[in-house]
């Protein structure tokens, strides 16, 4: 039988991966279960950074490159909007033992400004040690996707990212990143989200019901 406990697990990968569908997929899988669990997603999930994720999307569409900020402006916003999920969501949803499903977390900043568009890693070190406030994921799934599922998916997309039109060789280094992020660490998954069927929402429902002990 599931005991309440604070659980925070985090979808990770490049765009097209299917991150965003399976973290769907299993808060309504546990929520079926009676198990209530949070959606929520980064750069977002409270008012305020939904402000901020607007504001990073907004400068990518500038036609004027000139006028588009600097990439340290750029993960600067980035981080404001953790600073204020974390206070305003995360932490509290964690403190009433809530099961948190976040769509993105730190490894998509290292992977993308980082690895990416190499920022510094000790700058945004330097400023996660104030704003994450001992909060780490519990549970993390890196879902791995073919470069050709990856351009159908982002073709078929109804909504516009930032990173829909970068280039392969990026998405490349980007999903790299986050292998190597995941390497010998016993709570993250690696999973192959190539096809994203059901089996695949089968085995990341199991995986989670066994952290949980679930039954």
């Amino acid at each position: 039988m599931y005991k309440n406990k604070p659980f925070f697990i985090v979808f990770e990968g490049v765009e097209g991966c299917g991150k965003s569908y399976q973290s769907k997929k299993l808060t309504k899988n546990l929520n079926k279960k009676g198990i209530s669990s949070i959606l929520t997603r980064e750069p977002g999930g409270t008012r305020g950074a939904e402000s901020i994720r607007s504001l990073i999307l907004k400068d990518y569409f500038k036609k004027d490159k000139g006028e588009k900020f600097d990439k340290y402006t750029d993960t600067l916003l980035y981080l404001a909007a953790r600073n204020e999920h974390i206070i305003n969501k995360i932490k509290p949803a964690l403190k009433k033992k809530k099961i948190i499903i976040c769509d993105r977390f730190i490894d998509s900043t290292f992977a993308y400004q980082v690895y990416g568009k190499k920022v510094n890693k000790s700058f945004i070190d330097n400023i996660h040690s104030f704003i994450l406030r001992g909060i780490k994921p519990n549970l993390v799934f890196i879902l791995k996707v073919s470069s050709n599922s990856s351009k159908i998916r982002l073709k078929n997309r109804k909504t516009k990212n930032r990173y829909d039109n970068f280039s392969q060789s990026f998405y490349t280094e980007a999903q790299n990143s986050f292998l190597k992020i995941a390497k010998n660490k016993k709570n993250y998954f690696v999973l192959d989200s190539s096809k994203n069927n059901s089996n695949l929402e089968k085995k990341i429902f199991k995986i989670v019901c066994n952290f949980l002990k679930i039954k």
